[in-house]
């Protein structure tokens, strides 16, 4: 049974801590795979305060810390403050003897801290990710991705990144299936395709705003991505000028029509590599791609791998 180790510490937000919890800690006895042993570990044995007035308390240190085969670190107390030398060491024997160190948020200091993320790209949440750059300057701040995945240490951005990437690790250690059913049990999407930089300062239209043409084409286009889908026939389908409907579209999304589509093509070719054995180049066209290239192009740039590198990453999972 492979442990986790999750850092809890004084002035912690819950609720990073408490998504590491819910996916490694839970049991899952609808999953016919071995789960995992979870550990909630901190610096000391005093009481740990949290945000909102409570406070919790663990028997597990540091050295549980390093001695597990996942660590993750939910965010730091201070991003401006210094990481304690203990945890840095520990992070450090934890990484040194193979451990999968993953990070959420401002988790991404404390690795910084120690060293792992030297001469590598990383992310963190996106109003941190000056800082972080400042402060770290060996570490290539990409501030514009959910999570980045070095295998041996994972980074990801703010909070809800951080449920992301910890589904993103349930479906390497056990596969789609087992990942997609994780996602159903939290009621959140087993992949969402793009990057922070979409939720930063986006537009949230008043639901007195909100047009029922825009929620229509969007339901049309999801049941036609593999049929030509253009923002004036998008536009036709909600009953509005392509101008208003490119305005009122951004402000529900953050993000143009066919930005949007694009990101649902991609999502919609993800289950199509992980479960079926047809060639790339029929699933790029089946999700509504014109061209091999254009698939493999946006596919790339969207999840930072190739669709056949992606899909023997699930085919190594599976074994």
């Amino acid at each position: 049974m492979p442990t986790v180790a999750v850092l809890a510490f004084d002035g912690m937000a819950p609720f990073e801590l408490g998504c590491v919890v819910e996916v490694f800690g839970l049991p899952r006895p609808e999953l016919d795979v071995p789960w995992y042993e979870l550990k909630v570990c901190a610096e000391t044995a005093a009481p740990l305060r949290a945000v909102g007035g409570f406070t919790l308390r663990t028997d597990h240190g540091l050295e549980e810390l390093a001695a597990a085969d996942t660590v993750i670190v939910p965010g730091v107390a201070d991003v401006r403050g210094e990481v304690s030398p203990a945890l840095a060491g520990a992070l450090r024997r934890a990484h040194g003897r193979g451990a999968r160190l993953v990070s959420i948020c401002s988790g991404a200091f404390a690795l910084a801290a120690a060293g792992v993320l030297d001469g590598r790209e990383a992310t963190t949440h996106w109003r941190y990710a000056d800082l972080l750059a400042r402060r770290f300057p060996q570490v290539k701040v990409n501030p514009d991705v959910l999570y980045v995945d070095h295998g041996d240490v994972l980074t990801s951005a703010g909070s809800a990144a951080g449920l992301d990437l910890l589904i993103h690790l349930v479906r390497k250690d056990h596969g789609p299936s087992v990942a997609n059913s994780v996602a159903r049990r939290l009621v959140v999407p087993p992949h969402r395709e793009g990057g922070q930089a979409q939720f930063i300062q986006a537009a949230v239209a008043p639901v007195e705003e909100e047009t029922d043409g825009v929620a229509a084409a969007m339901a049309w286009a999801l049941d036609n991505l593999a049929t030509p889908l253009t923002v004036a026939g998008l536009a036709r389908r909600a009953h509005m000028a392509e101008r208003t409907f490119i305005r009122r579209f951004k402000q529900r999304t953050g993000t143009s029509p066919l930005r949007w589509v694009i990101s649902q093509r991609i999502a919609a070719s993800l289950p199509l590599l992980e479960s079926s054995a047809a060639p790339v180049e029929e699933i790029g066209a089946t999700v509504g791609f014109d061209s091999p290239v254009t698939f493999r192009h946006h596919f790339s740039q969207a999840m930072r791998t190739s669709p056949s590198a992606y899909r023997r990453s699930f085919t190594h999972a599976a074994r």
